[in-house]
């Protein structure tokens, strides 16, 4: 046997024998780059005192990474077509790898930006190339069955990032958080090269470079816009971004249609099945990033949660994530795809309804039966949706079908946490500024604590340390008036802080029901757009049709007949 695999998958006469060890290699590709944003949330805190990070470094430090890995995809999954699945892979994890080192080194903010954004190109290398190797190594009887690991994989890194990271900060600095990534890529590349199969396009023609650098330019854009707007102002940034979107996407679409060889077929779009599979993965990773982003800070700062107690409490997300993929795997076969993703997204809605009763005196274990239901709600979900749209592209575009899944995956995610973050700050700013009226409370005192609930917490902090320090004071004092005037000072600081704390963690609290309540009605309007796009019964998929003609259309008029009836 041959230490590194040379026989590409498609001159293979059988199902590659050991294309199990090759999916538990993806899968830990897979793992690395979702776990590389949701560990920088319980890293964030850390980052920014060591580094004196301002909230605008923090936001674009998380979404350095966000930006060229949503707008590379496309371009990179067909070139991963043409030239090599598995190479792109590896050169992926490489890049990735290079940048996690880098960030470890730096200790700059502008530093980690650059860094993190090199991991995002690493990721948009590898996020398509993990889907395409997948489909292509695996037969069509077994693909939904490996899509539902692939899946359950994702869901597992949105809980073990935080994990991990926070088993990390107990000892280390949070620069281990990049270094873990290094030696996970370093075993990924050699098991890639033992165990998966090259793969690429047998018939490509030239890449459509046009309208691969006009999809960089408008996701692109449309990212920048999502994160600058929201969080920073709708300034000169944001609106110009918002204008290089619209014209880039109306370019895109233009060229595409007329292009003989389109880096996508946009008119893909108008498949129902197609369509509605997509929208539910941008409205899930919309509701999942958005509700992850202020329920972490709900239990370390809210809470009081170490960074590596807050990763312990997000395993029941995890958990649930494989039961429901567990129960795609039984449940699509037999009722079809549109009631489980149906399902699953009702669930999700649930989710965050019962979020919507969060309050100041909420406990963890108010937050365990949300947790559970959206991890549940995402097994469900998400396998036969990318199932679906892997489903939609013959096996010469499998990369770009896997970058299509994951743009829809990677857009939603934006605007979720643009989006709710937006939504949850402002929340809790008006809720703060209500609580604390007649308080006497300095304005620019008021303006730091209103910036975020750590800041909250940091003035309230400041508050006790004066009481403190008057307190000392006080019993410093040998004048027992002077005594007496710093004691009362003292005890009135104390309340104050204490009022302080109570009102900031009240407020936060209200913010998050209120956000919770705002992504339940995008999700459940969200649901019924989904429930109403795709059909019932089994869509026969373009691939397929195009290697069955007949069996496609004894299908397409049985279907009809059973609607009919």
């Amino acid at each position: 046997m041959r230490l590194v695999m040379t026989e590409p998958v498609e001159r293979m006469d059988r199902p590659y024998a050991r294309r199990w060890g090759a999916l538990l290699v993806l899968c830990l590709s897979l793992l690395i780059i979702v776990m590389a944003n949701t560990a920088l949330t319980v890293a964030a805190p850390d980052m920014t005192q060591d580094l004196g990070l301002s909230s605008a470094d923090l936001q674009w430090v998380i979404d350095g990474y966000t930006v060229p890995y949503a707008a590379l995809m496309l371009l990179l999954g067909a070139l991963g077509d043409k030239y090599s699945r598995r190479g792109a892979l590896v050169l992926g994890l490489f890049v990735f790898g290079g940048g996690a080192v880098a960030g470890s080194l730096v200790d700059s903010s502008t530093g980690v930006i650059a860094a993190r954004a090199v991991m995002g190109v690493g990721a948009a290398m590898i996020m398509p190339a993990t889907l395409s190797l997948l489909a292509a190594t695996f037969p069509r009887a077994e693909r939904a069955k490996a899509i539902t690991l692939w899946t359950a994989t994702a869901g597992l890194a949105i809980a073990a990032g935080p994990l991990l990271a926070g088993a990390l900060l107990e000892q280390h600095s949070w620069k281990s958080t990049f270094l873990i990534n290094v030696p996970i890529a370093a075993l990924a590349v050699i098991g890639a090269l033992v165990l998966v199969p090259p793969s690429k396009a047998g018939k490509k023609g030239r890449i459509d470079y046009v309208g691969g650098l006009l999809s960089v330019v408008w996701i692109g854009s449309l990212v920048y816009m999502i994160i600058e707007g929201p969080h920073f102002g709708w300034g000169v940034k944001a609106l110009t971004a918002a204008v290089v979107a619209g014209v880039g996407l109306a370019l895109f679409v233009a060229w595409e249609l007329r292009h003989p060889r389109p880096v996508v077929d946009v008119r893909r779009f108008t498949n129902r099945r197609f369509a509605g599979s997509n929208l539910a993965v941008a409205l899930f990773f919309l509701a999942v990033f958005g509700a992850f982003y202020y329920l972490t800070q709900h239990l370390q700062f809210v809470l009081g949660y170490s960074a590596l107690e807050t990763g312990l409490r997000m395993l029941p997300l995890a958990g649930a994530v494989f039961v429901g993929s567990a129960l795609t795997g039984y449940l699509t076969p037999k009722v079809g795809m549109k009631w489980t993703v149906t399902a699953g997204m009702v669930g999700g809605t649930a989710a965050l309804a019962l979020l919507t009763q969060v309050d100041a005196g909420s406990s963890y274990g108010d937050l365990v039966a949300p947790l559970a239901v959206l991890g549940l709600a995402i097994g469900l979900a998400l396998s036969p949706c990318t199932d679906a749209i892997m489903g939609a592209f013959p096996e010469s575009e499998l990369g770009v079908g896997g970058a299509v899944n994951d743009t829809s995956l990677e857009l939603g995610g934006s605007l979720g946490i643009a989006i709710l973050g937006s939504l949850l700050a402002t929340s809790y700013s008006d809720h703060l500024a209500d609580a604390t009226s007649g308080s006497k409370l300095p304005a620019g005192t008021l303006a730091t604590a209103q910036d975020s609930v750590g800041a909250g917490y940091g003035v309230a902090q400041g508050i006790s340390a004066q009481a403190e320090k008057a307190a000392a004071q006080a019993a410093r004092a040998t004048d027992p008036q002077q005594a007496a005037q710093l004691k009362a000072q003292a005890e009135q600081l104390a309340q104050g802080a204490h009022q302080m704390a109570d009102a900031v963690g009240s407020s936060f609290s209200d913010a998050v029901a209120h956000t919770s309540l705002i992504g339940a009605v995008v999700l459940g309007v969200g649901t019924v757009v989904v429930a109403l796009l795709i059909p019932r019964g089994r869509e026969t998929d373009p691939a397929e049709r195009a290697e069955h003609p007949v069996e496609a259309k004894e299908s397409d008029e049985a279907h009809k007949l059973v609607e009919s009836r």
